[in-house]
């Protein structure tokens, strides 16, 4: 088995809020594997072990441009909180988001050599971050975008620079960017309970089983459990079924029919969902600082 590190437990605990000594058994239980101990500490503690998952684990920002039916959602990632309001950084998520909506490069090669000059820096979306990371000394990378263009409208939403919402409807415009402000603060993972991805389903089934399994429940309603934490966790991810931000006695789907509108679908971008921030141990830089000075 695996050696259990303090940095792990850790790892385990920024993620989870869950106590120390519960964070290093689950790792053990688990032979060291991360997601697995997360999984144990969500049977385990329930809800607790889950309210930190979603923070924000890399700096950067989330730009937005709409222009008519037309429009797309960029996120652009640096090393540091300070980075991200560099105005220089900030007037280059604008340009790449307006870039995405004008060319529809492939990806994100194709948009790195797309035409741009910002400030000192050019000819190239390439030379200009190349420019940028040399002036600030810190580097940057374009990580995703997501064009649009069709039929539907357009409406987004920014919270601050962190959060950036795009949702596709027919109908009426202010209903529109009351879900894209929804979405930001609930996050939806599909439009509706059908849509909501067969792995993300099979995880919660499997948390909730082996939660069910620690009651001691007679087989029939233990099941029964399961499917109920199963359904509940359906109408709590899914768009439609949740209840709206402005109003909780009703539905977005409901608020939607209210407004003869029509969400098509949403894309949303949170700065640093799914990437691993490197943690600096300040004790362990030290202790090697000092190694490497004896060693002179």
């Amino acid at each position: 088995m695996p050696a259990i590190t303090a940095s792990m437990v850790a790892d385990l605990r920024a993620k989870t809020d869950a106590p120390m000594m519960e964070c290093k058994k689950a790792l053990t239980e688990a032979d060291g594997d991360m997601a697995k101990a997360e999984e144990i500490l969500r049977v385990k503690l329930g809800n607790k072990a889950s309210k930190a998952a979603s923070r924000i684990t890399a700096e950067g920002i989330v730009a937005a441009h709409i222009d008519g039916t037309t429009g797309a959602l960029v996120e652009i990632n640096c090393e540091t909180d300070f980075v991200s309001k560099n105005d220089s950084f900030l007037a280059l998520g604008k340009a790449l988001a307006e870039l995405v909506a004008k060319h529809n490069p492939a990806d994100v090669a194709a948009l790195s050599a797309l035409p741009l000059t910002l400030g000192d820096f050019g000819p190239t979306v390439e030379e200009v971050r190349k420019g940028l990371v040399g002036k600030i000394g810190e580097n940057m990378t374009i990580r995703r975008f997501k064009r649009f263009a069709g039929d539907s409208k357009l409406a987004s939403y920014l919270h601050g620079t962190r959060i950036g919402v795009v949702v596709e409807y027919t109908g009426d415009d202010v209903a529109a960017k009351d879900v894209a402000m929804h979405v930001a603060a609930m996050k939806p993972v599909a439009l509706q309970a059908a849509d909501v991805p067969a792995d993300l389903i099979e995880k919660e089934r499997s948390v909730a089983t082996a939660k069910a399994a620690e009651s001691g429940k007679p087989a029939d309603i233990a099941a029964k459990m399961v499917e109920g934490s199963v359904q509940k966790y359906l109408k709590e991810v899914s768009l439609f079924n949740q209840a709206f931000v402005k109003n909780d006695k009703q539905t977005v789907e409901q608020m939607l029919k209210a407004a003869n509108t029509a969400v098509k679908a949403f894309t949303l971008y949170v700065v640093g969902e799914g990437i691993e921030k490197k943690q600096d141990d300040f004790a362990a830089e030290v202790a090697a600082q000092v190694a490497a000075a004896k060693g002179q």
